[in-house]
């Protein structure tokens, strides 16, 4: 009997297109200069054993999140990740540049502020 292995994946994540949908009002704290609104957006891109793979992206502005376990690469953009002094973690803030790799943790509430539209690939638990 012979197996077939799936063949290579390729994406072009700087330039995958992701649709956007606007923040929930609550998360919001401010908006970028020029525009009315915060968005975000993702692309799943899929999965590798218990772990969803994707693109997400956010426009210019500032949002608060509760996160998930993750770790992410940026492909493109510029912002900071807020850590807040909650639920046992310390307070931290972490620069954001295409390159920057990072691990955030579940139950970790962030501010995310980004000046220039922000795109990472993540790797995540899945929600199964």
């Amino acid at each position: 009997m012979h197996t077939h292995k799936a063949g290579l994946q390729y994406t072009d994540a700087p330039r995958l297109t992701v649709q956007h949908e606007l923040v929930e009002t609550q998360q919001i704290i401010d908006v970028g200069p020029g525009t009315h609104a915060v968005t975000t957006g993702y692309a799943q891109l899929g999965q590798i054993n218990d772990f969803d793979v994707g693109v997400w992206e956010m426009s210019v502005g500032t949002m608060t999140d509760i996160e998930a376990d993750e770790y992410f690469v940026v492909v493109s953009g510029r912002g900071t990740v807020q850590v807040l002094a909650q639920n046992g973690f310390a307070a931290q803030n972490q620069k954001l540049a295409a390159g920057a790799v990072v691990r955030l943790q579940a139950g970790m509430h962030t501010v995310w502020t980004v000046d220039q539209t922000l795109r990472k690939v993540y790797f995540t638990p899945s929600e199964q």
